[in-house]
This record gives C-alpha cells, sequence and structure tokens, in this order.
C-alpha cells in the first residue's frame, strides 16, 4: 500500500515541497536560462539520489518536491542544489555575471 524506501538500517519515506528564487527575483528562467536549470537540477539530484516527484520552473522561482534520503538534511540537499547549479549557471550562460556579481545566483534561504 505505501512505498517505503529501504537504507541498510533504516526505513523512510521523506518528501519535501521546496521552493526557492533568484537573486533579486529577477525573471531570468525563461528560455535557455529556464532549460539549463531544469537540467542542472535533474543531474544533481540523481548525484545525490534525490528522487524528483514534481517539479516547476517559474520564471522567478523553482518549485521542487522532492523525497530526500534521511542521511542528508533538508538544508543539507537544498545547499547543495543551490550552490552547484549557481556555479554550473554561470559556466554555462557568461551574460549572467552582467546581472549577478560575486557568483551569486539565487536568493539567500529557501521555504
Amino acid at each position: 500500500m505505501h512505498d517505503f524506501k529501504r537504507l541498510s538500517h533504516a526505513v523512510w519515506d521523506c518528501k519535501y515541497h521546496l521552493v526557492w528564487c533568484p537573486k533579486y527575483r529577477f525573471r531570468i528562467l525563461k528560455g535557455e536560462v529556464g532549460k539549463t536549470v531544469r537540467e542542472i537540477i535533474r543531474q544533481l539530484c540523481q548525484q545525490k539520489q534525490i528522487e524528483i516527484l514534481e517539479g516547476n520552473v517559474q520564471v522567478d522561482h523553482i518549485h521542487l518536491v522532492v523525497s530526500i534520503p534521511p542521511k542528508y538534511s533538508v538544508s543539507h540537499a537544498v545547499g547543495f542544489l543551490k550552490g552547484k547549479s549557481a556555479i554550473a549557471m554561470f559556466d554555462r550562460h557568461r551574460q549572467l555575471k552582467e546581472r549577478y556579481w560575486g557568483r551569486h545566483f539565487w536568493a539567500r534561504g529557501y521555504c
């Protein structure tokens, strides 16, 4: 009835709805930048065994419903996703450096 996931010493079902936005809430996540963000987040989630149940990239924020293994805290998972995706975004889209200085792409915090 309920599909629990298993680790060697744990049975779990941890689902979270996460929301975060670009710095200054710029409406920048459209076109190629939006597609790149979607692709990068998918790759990063696979790397940490984070399952994306639902995801939506709006022009000024991101919604994710994810299943995070209990070996990672929510803050660790979000910090990893935001940090690594910001680095990858600046590497793939050089024009972002004109709007964002100091390699800070995402706003502080998340919901």
